[in-house]
């Protein structure tokens, strides 16, 4: 019997080849009370499921600001992330408008 030869292993992709697509939001900052911590409200314009009238939804996302750049009344870009608390789940990404 005749041996395959060893065929060796490819070197591993990089972490920005192969994690999953991370959602982004653009909302406005609601709070910026606590420490390292922005409350950024966001507004989608979606129909009415039913009488078909376009309508805003606002929701709130808590987002870890690592040097409290962001302040009440900012607009910024957070990006999903690992659970950082019992709410927080998004990041500061950039600043978009002071």
């Amino acid at each position: 019997m005749a041996e395959q030869p060893i065929q060796p292993q490819p070197p591993p992709l990089p972490a920005r080849f192969t994690r999953a697509h991370r959602k982004t939001r653009v909302g406005e900052v609601i709070s910026d009370k606590m420490n390292k911590t922005i409350v950024v409200q966001t507004v989608t314009r979606v129909p009415h499921p039913r009488f078909g009238k376009i309508v805003k939804q606002m929701r709130k996302f808590y987002a870890h600001d690592e040097e409290n750049k962001a302040k009440t009344g900012d607009t910024v870009r957070i990006m999903e992330t690992r659970p950082l608390s019992k709410l927080k789940r998004w990041r500061l990404v950039e600043v978009l408008q002071k």
